[in-house]
């Protein structure tokens, strides 16, 4: 333990030094030396301050550490005379931790000091326990994040498996939603919707867009020519396929960001801006935002790369494509926002084409 001693009266400095020979000691004679003392020596725990010194008085080195915010842990007895009442309150004030009087009591003070010490060796073990405590929350919730990340990598795997879609579309998307969501907070209106968190979530479940796909007869999910209507009926239930998959806790699945974000892009990314879309036929704002952008990037994704049932096509026909569909298909403020990066958008394209180029 290191306990500083700043005080002018070299007779006092001497007692106190006698009073705590079985500590490491620092002394100080003046305001302006007991700062120079705690700069050279960071690790004074204790500093025993008078009040009437020449140069820097108590109360201004007691102003001055309360400007260091790396002081925070230094506890200040400071040293008053037998009458000087107002003095001790304005230290304390201050933020010293307590006050011994002089004429000095040996006993007094032993037992002040002590006690600071044990106080200090208690709030050391607590910083030590909740350091190991936060450094466990931290290993949990990594597990937590790869469990979660696993997971979803196996789910889209099945997808995989069966020739549906490439791993690709999923890094694909995954990264065309990173880049809108980037571009969308840098507008006004989108600055408070899509936070870090709400953004780092839509990245994570945009590889669930299409898991209810798993449910679909391969006949139907594979077939290379257009889709009869009984057959599209049946396809378009992949969206409440994904949904109750997400659901399956009830209530307590819903009560997970996570799980309501992936969601709301599993079931909502086929609805269109005008209604006319499924599962539920919703319009404008009322589609989840997680299902508004999900929609223009998954068919952006699907008209740029080859599909079992079509060739890709050029970024110039996408483009036309979709902005023929501005206000009925697609949300105009979001696709107009997808196009402001287009050439952001086509780079993420192309580095998976010269991949396996």
């Amino acid at each position: 333990m290191k306990i500083l001693i700043a005080d002018d009266s070299q007779t006092d400095v001497a007692i106190i030094g006698s009073i705590l020979s079985d500590y490491e000691l620092f002394y100080a004679f003046d305001g302006v030396e007991a700062l120079e003392q705690l700069d050279k020596n960071p690790g004074i725990d204790i500093l025993i301050l008078d009040i009437n010194m020449p140069r820097m008085n108590g109360f201004e080195v007691l102003e001055r550490l309360q400007l260091n915010e790396h002081r925070t842990n230094l506890a200040v007895l400071v040293l008053t005379n037998f009458d000087e009442i107002d003095n001790e309150m304005r230290g304390l004030d201050l933020g010293a931790v307590d006050y011994i009087r002089k004429p000095l009591n040996i006993r007094s003070l032993r037992k002040r000091v002590e006690l600071q010490i044990k106080l200090k060796n208690a709030r050391d073990e607590l910083e030590h326990q909740n350091s190991i405590l936060e450094k466990r929350v931290q290993e949990r919730t990594r597990e937590s994040v790869l469990t979660r990340d696993v997971t979803i990598h196996a789910l889209v795997s099945l997808l995989e498996v069966r020739n549906i879609e490439s791993s690709n579309h999923t890094k694909r998307t995954q990264l065309m939603m990173r880049a809108l969501c980037n571009h969308l907070r840098t507008k006004p209106m989108f600055a408070n919707i899509l936070t870090e968190s709400y953004s780092a979530e839509l990245f994570d479940t945009t590889p669930l867009h299409d898991i209810g796909k798993v449910g679909i007869p391969d006949h139907i999910l594979l077939k290379p020519d257009k889709l009869t209507t009984e057959e599209f009926e049946i396809m378009k239930k992949h969206t409440t396929y994904g949904v109750e998959a997400l659901r399956c806790m009830g209530p307590e699945s819903d009560s997970l960001p996570f799980i309501r974000t992936a969601a709301e892009i599993a079931g909502a990314h086929h609805e269109k801006f005008d209604g006319t879309g499924y599962p539920a036929g919703l319009s404008g704002k009322d589609i989840p935002l997680a299902g508004r952008l999900m929609a223009i990037i998954d068919v952006y994704d699907a008209l740029v790369n080859k599909r079992v049932y079509k060739p890709a096509f050029s970024y110039e026909a996408a483009h036309e494509i979709m902005v023929t569909s501005r206000g009925s298909h697609f949300d105009p403020e979001l696709l107009d926002a997808f196009f402001e990066i287009d050439a952001e958008i086509r780079n993420i394209v192309e580095s998976f084409a010269q991949q396996h180029s």
